[in-house]
């Protein structure tokens, strides 16, 4: 195949599919334009996830009537002129690239006033093609839609993502820039309905208010600039708000960085965030944080990546060692010590050690595994109690008492696939120890349970018949915009599972019922634990999104380590173990039990 030059169409497409990947694309770059322009008001509106209409309007200085058709061009801008001033990037945006990509796949039309002047001007281009320009009235400032988004390249449109979650990405981009300008009045429309506005007072609290909801908010704490550690090293601010340690979530997607205004993403700087924490939060488990980085903008090279979502430090170390820094002393100095008053043993719970005694008065360490029960003042022949299983409630009459197997004609179907076990007592609160005919076992009771109650809510799901728990008065839940939009996909999944959820303003729900495993539990943190597993994808496994649920709901319902159990609580576990289709290993893969043979144990005594 010969040679040749790509016509500047089909180049154009090819530039355009590095800056713009999906709608947020779009939304990003036209967003960064408002803001290099000083706009203080940007309103965003989106139709059909962004496939149909993106139209971001705003008041900055507007475009003068003979450049406005130059916008469009490759490689045209006002942000640098020499090679010299890419060493000094103090905007958003500087390649030029933006509107020609834009333009290049899908309808825009653009129309914009400058201050100065008394009529706008309206320009339309279609495929990277000019179709006009026209005089308009127009108020200050300017305003671009963009329709039929990807019209000319459809392999980029078969594979964009459902609606529900282009509008999430979205979402999640327009608060960010919130936070990152606060000074800036910010308003997101989609489908007709408004699901973000901030107030532009310039209080990034205010902000994080709207967006994480005033309840989360009392657990952030203000992360403070510190001052330089080492006097040959660039200066670095560092400022925000970080989380409480008693508030994280099982991944790293609540941890936003910007550098000089600009949201990044960098795993050396997430990373910093993280060990500050260390020993301070279980691991696996990651902070909540909003943090600017301020620095000179010689010390920062943003011309590293087609979209500007990574730059490299000139002084990477000095960078990490701020925000680790700024954010350690945050969270020593403000974190608030886990109360003692009320329950006892409340703190134990969070894994703290009350005070008792003079001989540990003031002493908040880790407790030993098995320590709580050695502390608790139970009658000898106390009973126990399943957790979610207890005798007055309905389920137990069905998974407890119904539990032992019968005999004879009446015998389950489900075969046994374990051999029978003769429980012989409890260790640590957290192990069961039992004897079968093929030596000994150690049955850890949360994964234990966990497995049966996954089997018996799997069996439920497949027959149709989730038992739900329904509420006089449902919990209202405000959530973040971007896990609202998460919770509204997964509906129908959490309708097949006993969840009844309602919306309940731009990004509230009420919660009218949960699955009858979790009736006792707080329907806020219920549906907050769903919306961890929503945002960490798919499990590796896990066939369905209502399989990852159900193990969720498992997860929270079974009995918990450190609870004791009586004989006969622990030998229905048992049995109800025995008959599960694999009663090795729990929903999430962990083994539920641990095997020493006879063989193994006269060789551990010596006998062979």
């Amino acid at each position: 195949m010969p040679i040749r030059v790509l016509s500047e169409v089909v180049a154009a497409q090819i530039a355009a599919g590095e800056v713009v990947e999906r709608p947020a694309s779009v939304v990003k770059e036209l967003l960064e334009n408002a803001l290099d322009a000083g706009a203080t008001v940007i309103v965003v509106e989106v139709e059909d996830g962004g496939r149909r209409l993106i139209r971001v309007s705003d008041n900055g200085a507007g475009i003068a009537p003979g450049e406005a058709v130059l916008a469009f061009h490759r490689h045209a801008t006002s942000k640098l002129q020499t090679v010299e001033d890419l060493n000094r990037i103090a905007t958003l945006g500087f390649r030029g690239e933006a509107l020609a990509s834009i333009g290049a796949v899908s309808r825009t039309t653009m129309t914009t006033r400058p201050h100065d002047d008394a009529t706008g001007t309206t320009i339309q281009v279609e495929g990277g093609a000019l179709r006009f320009q026209r005089a308009a009235g127009a108020p200050t400032g300017t305003a671009v839609e963009v329709e039929n988004l990807f019209f000319n390249t459809p392999a980029r449109l078969k594979f964009l993502k459902a609606d529900s979650t282009e509008r999430r990405h979205i979402a999640q981009l327009v608060t960010n820039y919130a936070l990152a300008y606060p000074g800036v009045r910010f308003k997101l429309v989609q489908e007709g309905r408004e699901q973000f506005h901030s107030t532009g007072s310039g209080s990034l609290a205010d902000v994080l208010v709207e967006m994480l909801g005033l309840e989360t908010f009392r657990d952030m704490l203000e992360v403070r600039p510190q001052p330089s550690s080492r006097p040959d090293l660039p200066p670095v601010e560092v400022w925000g708000y970080t989380s409480a340690p008693g508030l994280n979530r099982s991944n790293r997607q609540q941890i936003v960085l910007f550098v000089n205004g600009r949201a990044i993403a960098d795993q050396s700087l997430t990373y910093a965030v993280v060990q500050a924490y260390h020993t301070l939060i279980p691991a696996g488990r990651y902070p909540l944080a909003v943090l600017m980085v301020r620095l000179d903008p010689e010390q920062v090279d943003v011309n590293v990546h087609p979209t500007k979502a990574e730059v490299r430090f000139r002084a990477p170390d000095a960078v990490f060692a701020a925000v680790q820094r700024a954010v350690r002393r945050a969270v020593i100095d403000q974190a608030p010590v886990p109360s003692m008053g009320g329950d006892p043993y409340a703190a134990v719970d969070q894994g703290w050690n009350p005070p008792s005694s003079a001989a540990n008065a003031g002493l908040n360490r880790p407790l030993v595994p098995g320590e709580q029960q050695l502390r608790m003042q139970l009658d000898s022949f106390g009973a126990g109690r399943y957790a979610q299983q207890r005798p007055d409630s309905p389920q137990f009459a069905t998974s407890a008492q119904g539990s032992a197997i019968p005999a004879g004609p009446q015998a389950p179907a489900r075969p046994r696939t374990l051999p029978v076990l003769r429980v012989v007592g409890q260790a640590g609160a957290m192990y069961i120890v039992a004897e079968g005919p093929a030596g000994l076992y150690l049955i850890d009771q949360h994964a234990a349970h966990e497995r049966i109650l996954y089997e018996q809510f799997m069996a439920q799901h497949a027959a149709q018949q989730p038992a739900a728990q329904h509420a006089l008065a449902g919990a209202t839940v405000e959530l973040p915009p971007a896990s609202a939009r998460l919770v509204e996909e997964a509906l129908g999944a959490l309708r097949d599972l006993g969840f009844v959820i309602e919306p309940f303003g731009a990004n509230t729900v009420r919660v009218r019922a949960v699955p009858a495993l979790l009736a006792d539990r707080d329907p806020r943190e219920v549906l907050l634990g769903v919306i961890e597993d929503l945002e960490t994808g798919s499990a590796p496994g896990a066939a369905t999104l209502e399989e990852r649920l159900v193990r969720r709901v498992c997860k929270a319902a079974a009995i918990k380590a450190g609870q004791t159990l009586s004989f006969d609580e622990m030998q229905r576990l048992i049995e109800q173990l025995e008959r599960c289709v694999s009663p090795r290993t729990c929903p999430h893969g962990r083994p539920t039990m641990l095997h020493l043979s006879g063989d193994e144990l006269a060789r551990q005594f010596g006998r062979l």
